[in-house]
């Protein structure tokens, strides 16, 4: 007796959680590699589904595992470019402020 069952899609899951997960912590680096990770993994998912579409199912997870990841990828390069120039800004300030108040001290 054959199974006529259809299995999940590989990596929808876990593109899916990580997806959602570098959303959630897009304000930190984690989000970056999170969303990186999430968006490398439905890739190959949905490789897997193109060759062999009538033996999967989920390729909707997919889809939405690479969408979040994709913005959370966005969220956490928008947050690296945030913190670089805050860093710079602040780095610069502090030179500043040395310069006038250092003698004081």
């Amino acid at each position: 007796m054959l199974n006529n069952q259809q299995q999940t899609a590989p990596y929808a899951i876990a593109s899916l959680v990580l997806g959602i997960s570098s959303i959630v912590f897009g304000c930190f680096f984690v989000g970056l590699v999170l969303g990186i990770v999430g968006a490398v993994l439905a890739s190959k998912g949905q490789r897997a589904v193109q060759a062999n579409p009538s033996e999967y199912s989920g390729a909707g997870m997919l889809g939405a595992g690479k969408i979040t990841s994709i913005i959370g990828i966005i969220f956490g390069g928008i947050y690296a470019i945030y913190s670089i120039i805050a860093v710079a800004i602040l780095g610069t300030a502090s030179l500043a402020w040395w310069d006038l108040f250092g003698d004081l001290l």
